[in-house]
């Protein structure tokens, strides 16, 4: 056996990297070992594993994995017997309203979210959705603010400031001036992250830019629409000097939590989490109870009324989601 990681897969045939640097192209062994999800790294805050409980999981970009030799229908010289226990993973819900989760990436160390200054216009409301996607998930985030020669470098730190006042490490770079690529390359060595954020930021030209030889595909901006067309179909795991590795992931257009009690989104809020222990009541929903902690520092600006709005709206949704489910 072979030990290796998922780089990515199609039509039933994944890369596999194996320790020993390695490339193989591998099929799915018919029913793949049932994992004890006692076993698994889930966040705490997320409810829809069952500690203890056995559960098969499907294959994802980033898993760890174990290869046999293996002479398939397929043409694959390589099976995959088994997926290793995960000691993380970044999920969402199901697109187009599923009742279900997708894992995006298995085994990641951080979330780095990508938003253009310009070009599509950003929406910090969608950032907010990412950033407590990962919360949710256990992960450490950072903020990259991309195309910043558009409005330059002074107005999008300014309309990004709260995300670092809150504490997410923010990165504003450049494809075309060359700006932030150092310290982002930094912030990438040694771990793998998973790059996520809305169509047409230009996440692959960052990549290409950081890296050379990657030669990611790189779309183009719908003049018309103002969103980018997707160009990266599916997640990939890109090896990178140093034993470090990125995940690519496809554009989002639709960023749905799954497993994520109504009760626990405030928790993933970090200046609402550093202040909800201050309420009156333990379940304090943060709307309308008295001596309300949360709502006191809205007041005096310690928490700022957009991410207090994003907050509500959220547990909102998580809650009209629970009923319709």
């Amino acid at each position: 056996m072979e030990r290796g990681v998922v780089l990515g897969g199609t039509g039933g045939v994944w890369r596999v990297r194996t320790d020993g640097g390695e490339t193989r192209e591998a099929s799915l062994r018919g029913r793949l070992k049932k994992v004890d999800a006692g076993k698994r790294a889930d966040g705490g805050r997320r409810r829809n594993t069952v500690q203890g409980a056995a559960e098969t999981i499907k294959l994802a970009v980033g898993d760890e994995v174990l290869l046999e030799p293996a002479a398939g229908s397929d043409g694959a010289a390589w099976a995959i017997s088994e997926i290793l226990p995960r000691r993380s993973q970044l999920a969402r819900r199901e697109p187009g309203g599923g009742h279900g989760e997708r894992v995006v990436a298995a085994n990641v160390d951080q979330v780095v979210v990508v938003f253009a200054a310009a070009k599509p216009e950003p929406h910090p409301r969608m950032l907010d959705r990412f950033l407590v996607i990962a919360e949710a998930n256990e992960l450490s985030a950072r903020v990259v603010v991309n195309k910043v020669e558009l409005v330059g470098e002074d107005a999008a730190r300014a309309r990004f400031a709260e995300y670092e006042r809150v504490g997410y490490p923010l990165h504003l770079t450049s494809v075309k001036a060359g700006i932030g690529l150092d310290a982002l390359r930094d912030a990438l060595a040694g771990r793998t992250s998973a790059l996520t954020g809305p169509s047409g930021v230009g996440k692959s030209s960052l990549l290409n830019a950081l890296y050379q030889g990657l030669d990611l595909r790189v779309g183009e901006i719908s003049e018309s629409v103002n969103k980018g067309r997707h160009t990266t179909v599916g997640a990939l795991l890109h090896p990178l000097p140093g034993g470090a590795y990125v995940v690519d992931t496809p554009g989002l257009r639709e960023v749905g939590m799954w497993g994520l009690a109504p009760e626990s989104v405030d928790a993933c809020f970090p200046e609402i989490r550093r202040v909800a222990g201050d309420c009156r009541f333990g379940d304090c929903t943060h709307r309308a109870e008295p001596d309300c902690a949360v709502r006191a520092a809205v007041a005096d600006g310690a928490v700022s009324a957009e991410r207090y709005d994003s907050y509500l709206k959220l547990r909102a949704e998580l809650e009209a989601g629970d009923r319709v489910w």
